[in-house]
């Protein structure tokens, strides 16, 4: 830097004298003892800046570090963490700019130091460190179906949360889905710690679907943040949806819109609205090839039933029960589950997938809509207004 001073201030030196000759009535080059045309200008020096900025707080962990430097070129680059590794980036093709790729980490400190050329063939230096912001509380977020699952026609998408979203907006936003069709959805909050997106109409048959939650680094609200990125990839099998009208005691299954099995059943007691099988479209949740039922209210616990599918998280299943072999298919009789007998029970399970849409009518009792799994229960209009943007 002295070297540059003396240069500007001979400079001036030289830009007096050459008006003083101009005064004095000197020749036709201006005075210039040596005739000369104009004097020469200092070259520039390399101006080096970084975002973030020397000692800054607080810094966003998805905001990428970038190093520019004006009149000049980068030479060198290095950011590192605490622990001494070296964050990953690169230069533009004038090495102007260099950038970040690598993710931040929360409530971390960034060391950086630069170097580059000037136009007036000089270095310059950078160096300086900041800090990342610290997260009040990080959150878990988990995303269903699994990656690599093979689900029915009617499997939302479920994002959830082990902390409370205030700005749903936001996450919203972040979040991602991708299909081998054109599948009109739309996501929904189910409550401050689940989102759930589901089609307009059930998922277009054997197709693949693509979720992405970039949610690391968004303030979900009172400074809590997600703790990491999550993203799933499964496949929509083929389309096979159950109807069941209670009061006709059979469950039929359809293939691709054609019906291929009705099965004989018994339904919840018609006379006790509490005991019906709620009306409304379902689909299977889980899969037991062995299920403990117990109810105190209605007198029993520990009852053992096989090839149970449950179909809604207000107690409904369909499973065997060979005890209520007499009235399968003839009275409605159960405390809501769907009976079947053994062997139907089987044969239907092993032809379910997760998913799979259980379409209800015929009951004097609707839908239980605080169920996490509830996403079919209500229209479409209402299910766009759980939407958050």
């Amino acid at each position: 830097m002295m070297d540059r001073r003396v240069v500007v201030k001979a400079a001036l030196v030289a830009g007096v004298g050459a008006v003083v000759a101009a005064c004095s009535g000197g020749g036709e080059d201006g005075g210039r003892p040596d005739g000369g045309g104009q004097p020469t200008e200092s070259k520039p020096v390399a101006k080096l800046t970084a975002e973030p900025a020397v000692d800054a707080k607080d810094v966003p962990v998805r905001r990428p570090i970038t190093v520019r430097v004006a009149d000049g070129a980068l030479t060198y680059v290095k950011v590192t963490n605490a622990d001494g590794k070296a964050v990953a980036g690169s230069f533009n093709a004038d090495r102007t700019v260099w950038t970040s790729s690598d993710v931040l980490g929360y409530g971390k400190t960034y060391t950086y130091a630069a170097t580059a050329t000037g136009a007036d063939g000089k270095p310059a230096q950078l160096s300086g460190s900041f800090s990342t912001l610290t997260p009040s509380q990080q959150i878990r977020v988990t995303v269903n179906p699994a990656d690599n699952a093979e689900v029915g026609v009617g499997m939302p998408v479920s994002v959830k949360f082990t902390g409370d979203v205030a700005n749903k907006a936001e996450v919203e936003k972040a979040l991602a889905i991708e299909t081998s069709k054109h599948v009109e959805g739309s996501w929904g909050w189910l409550s401050d710690r689940q989102v759930d997106f589901r089609p307009k109409e059930y998922w277009p048959a054997n197709i693949q679907v693509n979720v992405g939650a970039k949610l690391y680094g968004i303030d979900l609200g009172g400074g809590a943040y997600a703790r990491a990125d999550v993203s799933t990839k499964f496949k929509i099998g083929r389309n096979q949806v159950v109807k069941i009208h209670t009061t006709d005691h059979l469950m039929h299954v359809y293939r691709g819109g054609a019906k291929v099995k009705s099965y004989p059943c018994s339904n919840g007691l018609d006379a006790d609205v509490n005991r019906n099988t709620p009306n409304g479209t379902f689909v299977v949740m889980s899969k037991e090839p062995s299920a403990i039922f117990d109810n105190a209210r209605y007198g029993y616990t520990n009852v053992n039933k096989k090839w149970a599918c449950r179909i809604s998280n207000h107690g409904e299943f369909i499973h065997e029960n060979q005890d209520n072999a007499a009235n399968i298919g003839k009275v409605n009789t159960s405390h809501g589950c769907v009976n079947l007998l053994e062997a139907d029970a089987k044969n239907f399970f092993d032809s379910a997938l997760i998913g799979d849409p259980v379409e209800i009518t015929g009951s004097r009792l609707g839908g239980p809509v605080n169920s996490d799994v509830m996403d079919w229960l209500v229209s479409w209009s209402a299910w766009q207004a759980k939407s958050a943007v």
